[in-house]
This record gives C-alpha cells, structure tokens and sequence, in this order.
C-alpha cells in the first residue's frame, strides 16, 4: 500500500468523483475484508460504491496514478479470500450497479449490470416465462459468478458461468473499457476474450456488465429423493443415470452426516443416510418418465425411500433445504468455521473418489460432511474446525490437500467452482504446471502494475 499521504490524496479525489460513496468506516472495512473463507480478515483501506462502468472507469484511473491496489467485491460469498485486500488498497463494491438493462425475450439473452443477483435477475423475468439457470445456492450477484465461474446445482444440465455468459463488459487496467463480444450466439471473431474473462477473479479487469444467457422455464419439473446404505450406492445410480443418457437438471447426493444437519436445521425427517436429491425438466410425460428410470436404476444400487414430486412447494423445500447445507452443518459444531474443499473429476473416477474420501473422513478428529453436484464429477467436504484450533487448521489444510492430490491423480481439478483466490495457487500449480507461467504472463500483459486484486490466482515477481 502507498503512503498515507498519498493515500489521504487518493481519498480526497475519489470524494470528489463519488461524494459519500467512498468510506473509510472501520466496520464497512471490515465488513468487506471477509468471505466465507476459513481465513482471517483482511479488509481495505477504503470502500467504494459505484454506480456506472463511467465511475469504475474513473476509479481505476485514480488508484492507477496513485498505485493502489484494487479489489472488486460483489455480495462476499466466496471461499477461496478472492476478496480479502490482503495488499491492502481499494474495494469496489458493484452492490449498486444492479440494473438489469436490457431482456431480448426472442434472443433468449439479457444484459445486466454486474450487481444484478441470480434472484434479481428470475425475478425480473419472471412473467416472460424465461429463468437464468446458474445457481451456485447463495444470491451472488453474476458479476462475482463470471469472476469465478461459478456454477452450482444445475449445471449438469445447464451448464456453468462458462458457458451461459455471452459478453462481457470491462475496465482493465490502464482506465480502457472493452467490450468481449457482441450477443450472437457464436463467433469466430479473433481471440476467445469473453473465456479469458470469466474465471479471472477480477486480477485482469473489472467486469461491469454481462450479457447472460436464458432458458425457457420447463413445462413441467419433477424432484425425488433416494436414500442408500452407502454414498457408492448413490454417486453409481447418477453415473448409470448420465450413462443411460436420461436428462436429469439436478444431481446433489448428501452424506448421511450431511443429512443428520439439515434435518435440524431446516425441521425436516429425511432418512439420516447417503442420499440423492434429483431433478428433471421437460414434458409431464417427460419428468414422468425420467423420474420412474431412476427409480429402477437406484434399485438396482441399493436405494430405498424414492419419492417423487411435481408440487411446487416440496420441490422449493427440498432445494431450500440443500441450498442451506453449508450452514446446516457449521452448526454440527456451533462456533465452528468451515475448510471446504472443492474436487472435480471425470465421473468415471467419482465413486472411487468419494469412497477413498471417505475413509479419510472416518480418520478425522473433527466432523466433516460430504456433499456434492455429483452430476458433473464436482464434490465438497465442509471441514469443521474451532477457529482458535492452530492443529485443527493443519490438519484441515493436510486434508484438503490429501483430496487434491487424490483429484489431480484421478485426471481431475482442484477446483470445480469455488476458484482459486489465494487459497489454492499451490494447487493450480500442481495441476496445470507451466500453465500457470501463461497465465502469469497474461497477467502482466494486461495489468503490468500488478493492481488488480494482487495475489490472487497466480503470484508475480518482480
């Protein structure tokens, strides 16, 4: 960070540019040095709220000429510190570009600002009988989902960030605003700028507005739960189920301690076993079918219980109650925080992963649940640890990297949707080797002073 001499001048010209839009307050600073990472806070220097991609633009420029670090900020649900100012500098909190611009219905595509909430943004579609399908369970908004390609329960079907994202607007570096692409639905048209961006974590440039990709709501959805002796039992009937090429929108299996949570936290009585909860969309007839396949499939692989329903409301509880999960289980140990863990591989290799994690978690000295979008090959385990545990954290940390060389061995990642902040640079290396050295030289291309949000994905010397 500079000094504070120069800083108390930087402040002086952001006042003038956005008035009482910039703070200093300790427990806004506060507020925005913390995510719902195990790390310990890190706040900024200041906070700002801007309110067009002209004002970013202008922000970018003051901390530029004064050398300050930058760090975008959305609703702060990340896990990995991609929003901790561990330099120091300048928050932008985009909370209050949270427009929705433009909906071309015929096009199936909407340009948002980049404080636009999943939630905002269905519930401002919602008579044209279109939803956006990314839901990574916390209302982000979808600036922060680009930044970290983020996707969530419905991506076995839908897809991620990456691929529900058209164009991008963004402020780079050196105060330019570009545009990724236009709203066609491909494109040959020089380098692939709009990829480049989603998944950057806001270290190449500050994305401001999206143009998103929207689907038609279903006819009709169907959501059943399955429970099993055993998670194999569980993560083979989704692997059958894809194999069989039955269209399933949802795919989330639930350990039994994972279970025993949400049934305390959300006041419900599902079986306090390895568990599936599934969805599918289509036709009536459609659900219907998949629905009665999968039944038949989990059958044959142990499953007890399959219940299925087309109620609107027992649908919303059961993903109500999923969605609650992370929080269901912190409560297993009240006080607790949680080391999550984020592995992805082919799906081939899932119950073999799934099953060797296992019997590293009945090794453990603390709880920790298991859960996952077993769909895509993508699992968490939430490991709970007391805060004030320096042994518990490492033996949290060895665990998580015991899971991460298991993955990387596997032909997997280290990261399915969480990203990587500062959190996993060590992995990335481990799994993309001299990758890691392009994406280093992109970063200095693009940001040469190295501002924005610095030690995040990948580390510069020099």
């Amino acid at each position: 960070m500079n000094k504070p001499r120069e800083f108390d001048a930087l402040l002086e010209e952001m006042r003038a540019l956005l008035g009482d839009r910039v703070t200093t307050s300790r427990g806004v600073r506060e507020h925005h040095g913390k995510d719902e990472s195990y790390f310990p806070y890190a706040p900024p220097d200041a906070v700002v709220f801007p309110e067009s991609t002209e004002e970013v633009r202008d922000i970018v420029d003051l901390c530029r000429r004064h050398k300050t670090p930058m760090i975008p900020f959305g609703v702060g649900t990340s896990l990995e510190g991609h929003v901790l100012a561990i330099h120091g500098g300048v928050c932008i909190d985009l909370s209050r570009m949270n427009k929705v611009l433009t909906v071309h219905e015929a096009d199936l595509d909407a340009v948002v600002q980049a404080g636009v909430t999943r939630k905002q943004l269905n519930e401002h579609i919602r008579h044209t009988g279109l939803f956006f399908p990314v839901d990574p369970g916390a209302d982000a908004t979808l600036g922060g989902m680009a930044a970290t390609r983020a996707s969530g329960t419905n991506a076995v079907r839908y897809g991620t960030m990456r691929e529900n994202v058209l164009a991008l607007t963004v402020v780079l570096a050196d105060c330019r605003v570009i545009t990724t692409s236009r709203r066609s639905r491909k494109s040959a048209a020089g380098y692939e700028l709009t990829r480049l961006f989603v998944g950057s974590e806001g270290t190449l440039g500050i994305i401001t507005e999206l143009t998103v990709r929207l689907y038609a709501v279903p006819e009709a959805v169907s959501a059943a739960t399955c429970s099993f002796l055993d998670m194999a039992g569980a993560v083979n009937t989704v692997i059958q189920t894809l194999q069989a090429g039955i269209p399933i929108a949802r795919s989330e299996a639930l350990c039994a301690t994972t279970m025993k949570a949400i049934n305390a936290y959300s006041k419900t009585s599902y079986r306090e076993q390895p568990t599936l909860f599934l969805e599918f969309h289509g036709t009536q007839a459609g659900v219907e079918e998949q629905a009665k396949l999968v039944q038949d499939i989990a059958r044959e692989n142990g499953g007890m219980d399959f219940e299925w329903t087309t109620k609107a409301e027992e649908r919303t509880r059961l993903w109500t109650a999923r969605h609650q999960a992370y929080f269901a289980c912190l409560q297993l140990r009240p006080g607790s925080r949680a080391v999550s863990t984020d592995v992805c591989v082919p799906i081939s290799r899932l119950t073999e992963c799934i099953v060797e994690t296992s019997k590293d978690i009945s090794r453990a000295s603390m709880p920790i649940p298991l859960f996952g979008h077993v769909g895509d090959g993508n699992f968490h385990c939430e490991i709970l640890i007391r805060p004030d545990s320096e042994a518990e954290l490492e033996e949290a940390k060895a665990f998580n990297e015991r899971v991460v060389n298991r993955a990387l061995a596997m032909e997997g990642t280290c990261t399915g949707e969480h990203g990587i902040g500062f959190g996993k640079m060590r992995s990335l290396r481990k799994e993309l080797g001299e990758a890691v050295d392009l994406m280093a030289s992109l970063k200095r291309a693009i940001d040469p002073e190295n501002l924005m949000n610095p030690g995040k994905v990948v580390a510069l010397s020099g």
